[in-house]
């Protein structure tokens, strides 16, 4: 790993993924940075972004030999909209949205998952995740971030027996900015059978939850893992996602490594360099386990026999 003090050099570990990329090279939309105009990748044509993913998660579970697809749904953007790319691709009546609470939930966060679910006909169940987690800490005191880790590996536990018991794929439902910053429980709420939104950055998923007719509601709520009271996913980052968007999209979209560049676009030294380390840092949560396969062959994907 670079020294991130002394340069913008990001580790790339893993091969490319061909679901990366699914609208890259489509720029249209453009933001004002001081007097200077620049292009920032947004998806020019959401209509065809919105059909292809939607084919992309029908393709993937029909090859995989399933018909129906589970989701928790938490009353936020992303889980909203990877649901209703999930109705658009298969019928909303394959589709089962799991509401999973704990006892400091917001109310209005588990409203606003079931009102979605209603307004596009996807079915829920509800599962109060509070007796598992008192059952494991007891009386002990822990800090809020390993509670709110438990809890998120605790619900998509729960997804992956939901989806056993009903035969059923786990959607996933992490954006490329949250992947990209490490901003994400590992095997918590950052494993899934499939991600359809795992190539859009935050602002593309509002754009398409918009061309799609998600409530406002939804899209323009503070984003929140809702794992403790009061919490918010820009205030434990310590940067705004429109920001974080800007960065990204120089810095991984159009290979950008320069310093004095990526400041001049209109973001401060200090936030460049900590998407620099976030990158760096959790490299490993992008990436499968570590093995030593000792001079082995690695696993094909497929084997088909002459």
């Amino acid at each position: 790993m670079p020294n991130i003090g002394s340069g913008l050099g990001i580790v790339n570990r893993l091969p490319a993924n061909r679901y990366h990329k699914l609208i890259a090279g489509q720029t249209k939309t453009y933001i004002l940075a001081g007097n200077k105009e620049k292009v920032m990748r947004r998806i020019s044509d959401v209509a065809a972004a919105t059909t292809r993913l939607a084919s992309f998660i029908r393709t993937f579970t029909e090859q995989a030999g399933y018909s129906r697809l589970v989701i928790g749904l938490s009353g936020g953007v992303d889980s909203a909209l990877s649901a209703v790319l999930g109705a658009k691709a298969i019928g909303p009546g394959n589709i089962l949205g799991l509401i999973m609470p704990y006892r400091d939930s917001s109310p209005e966060s588990e409203a606003d998952a079931v009102d979605l679910a209603a307004g596009f006909g996807i079915k829920t169940e509800k599962i109060d995740i509070t007796p598992m987690i008192e059952a494991y800490f007891g009386d002990r005191s822990v800090s809020i971030l390993r509670r709110g880790n438990k809890m998120a590996r605790e619900r998509m536990a729960i997804l992956f027996d939901i989806a056993a018991r009903d035969g059923a794929l786990v959607l996933g439902t992490s954006n490329k900015t949250e992947t990209c910053l490490g901003y994400a429980t590992w095997y918590g709420d950052a494993a899934c059978s499939l991600n359809p939104i795992g190539g859009l950055y935050k602002r593309d998923i509002r754009e398409m939850a918009a061309y799609l007719g998600l409530p406002r509601k939804i899209i323009d709520k503070n984003p929140t893992a809702d794992l403790w009271p009061g919490q918010t996913d820009e205030g434990e980052l310590g940067i705004t996602y429109e920001l974080a968007d800007m960065i990204l999209q120089r810095m991984v979209e159009e290979g950008e490594r320069s310093l004095s560049r990526l400041t001049a676009s209109g973001a401060q030294e200090a936030s460049v360099r900590m998407i620099v380390e976030r990158i760096n840092r959790f490299a490993y949560k992008r990436a499968l386990p570590a093995t030593d396969l000792l001079d082995g062959a690695a696993v094909p994907s497929h084997v088909i026999l002459e």
